[in-house]
């Protein structure tokens, strides 16, 4: 779909209802009529609770259908309000990605004893410890499914490590000990070797492990009619896994199968270095773009807006990059926090989606609202949405001579379309020349967020004079 949106359709605080599913395909229509074509849900699975945001995943082959962990429905609904609501999102032609979370098992049925090293929590490739035997949470055995669709049962073999050992109530990275076993290779670097995040760490180079996730994902794409994966935690798992799975779910449904992987890194040489690892079978989410508009957002006019797209995928590989301003990791209050100022909201989302590349990703806390709260953003978003759908088309031209002041043009695809986006981080009104074309000469532009000002007339050279508040955006297009 030319134009798309994606839109991440949760944010952490949502409340634990069992609603969301039914809220998701009551929203299916209003979605499709503000242009979006992909919706990013959150891991449909059973967590370690009720109220698990889905990133404890316990059982990934139960969908909101098996008593287990105190509850039948995840925190999102049960599965066949899951299945109505994909179903109402594919009546609009509405992509549907789940969140695959592959790296690693919380909420263990039982206790293992087995030996185990201790290393560095802050260099994994250092052993602190002598092997010893350690108590560790690592046995699956999903009662309440009575091995219904899977009855693959997890033990201590099948992981790599864990972070508590039950013995001595002590917290630790402790790298399990068994044949062939160690850390996975083409994982991240940092710290030493980043394959361990959290719970308990998934082996990848395991060969039963790998044919029961393969299977899980062949079955899940089947069981939901999904049309891509979000897959989270990527750096941490063995990227020639990923690339396998992925070519295995694609030779089923076919290439046309979506990926898309969360790399959380700002270093643009790592995620080139892993999309060419994994032979460019996913995207990756920009988050060299995130942190650029972060850093904007914090510094105000002592950011040089010339350098926005400096060090992004979005600008190195923009068939690969799904551009993005803020999501549940970043926001508020979560470990990675890094929320876009709420003044440069506005600024962020002109960027995503009046771009001529990327696929961007709208956030269901800056559209809607996080823990409840309406957003004040949602009435901008919208109207960017609008230009998007019907003027942002045509090449790109970026007017990057001031660093306080830019503009970025789309040329349009024909007499009608095209936008002139201004965003400003000075603290005093400005003004830009933008170059419309000679052909356009005497058309009538107008500014469409609210701004008030007049109209701009394009002169007989073809060129315009598009003002900006401060800290602001103004986006023109055709009028008459």
């Amino acid at each position: 779909m030319e134009n798309g949106v994606m839109i991440q359709y949760f944010e952490w605080n949502l409340p634990n209802d069992g609603k969301h599913w039914k809220r998701l395909k009551e929203d299916a229509k209003h979605l499709s009529e503000i242009g979006v074509s992909g919706v990013w849900i959150p891991p449909a699975y059973k967590g370690t609770s009720q109220a698990d945001v889905g990133y404890g995943a316990y059982d990934l082959w139960d969908l909101g259908e098996f008593n287990q962990k105190g509850t039948v429905r995840t925190k999102y609904g049960t599965k066949q309000e899951l299945i109505e609501a994909i179903e109402e999102l594919h009546k609009y032609n509405i992509n549907v990605y789940l969140d695959a979370v592959l790296n690693h098992k919380g909420g263990a049925d039982e206790t293992e004893n087995f030996l185990a090293i201790e290393v560095d929590p802050e260099d994994r490739t250092i052993e602190i410890s002598e092997p010893f035997e350690i108590e560790g949470w690592t046995k699956f055995t999903f009662p309440g499914r009575n091995d219904k669709y899977s009855a693959f049962k997890w033990n201590y073999n099948l992981f790599d490590g864990i972070d508590f050992d039950n013995r001595t109530g002590k917290n630790g990275i402790y790298k399990i000990v068994g044949e062939n076993k160690d850390w996975d290779e083409g994982v991240d670097s940092e710290l030493g070797n980043y394959d361990y995040l959290m719970n308990a760490d998934i082996d990848f180079s395991h060969p039963e492990v790998r044919k029961e996730v393969i299977r899980w994902g062949k079955w899940v794409v089947n069981e939901l009619k999904l049309d891509g994966f979000r897959m989270d935690a990527v750096k941490h798992i063995k990227d020639e896994f990923i690339a396998e799975f992925l070519t295995q779910i694609r030779a089923t449904y076919g290439e046309k199968f979506y990926s898309v992987g969360e790399y959380w890194r700002n270093d643009l040489e790592k995620l080139k270095e892993y999309l060419d690892n994994v032979g460019y079978k996913t995207d990756l989410f920009d988050v060299g773009l995130h942190f650029n508009m972060y850093d904007a957002s914090k510094k105000k006019k002592d950011y040089d807006l010339r350098e926005i797209f400096e060090h992004t995928i979005v600008a190195e590989n923009p068939m690969e990059a799904v551009t993005f301003v803020d999501n549940h990791d970043s926001q508020k209050g979560s470990a990675l926090e890094s929320k876009v100022e709420n003044w440069f909201i506005p600024h962020s989302y002109a960027i995503i989606l009046l771009s001529k590349d990327g696929y961007p990703c709208l956030f269901y806390g800056d559209y809607y609202g996080v823990g409840g709260e309406k957003s004040p953003h949602q009435w901008i978003i919208d109207k960017l949405l609008e230009v998007r759908r019907l003027y942002a088309y045509g090449e790109q031209i970026n007017h990057f001579e001031d660093p306080n002041v830019i503009a970025i043009q789309r040329t349009g695809g024909d007499e009608w379309t095209g936008c002139v986006t201004v965003l400003s981080t000075f603290d005093e009104e400005g003004e830009i020349q933008v170059e419309i074309g000679k052909e356009r000469a005497g058309q009538v532009w107008q500014e469409v967020t609210g701004s008030g000002f007049e109209d701009v007339v394009i002169d007989e050279e073809g060129n315009g004079n598009f003002k900006v508040e401060a800290e602001k955006i103004s986006v023109w297009i055709r009028k008459s």
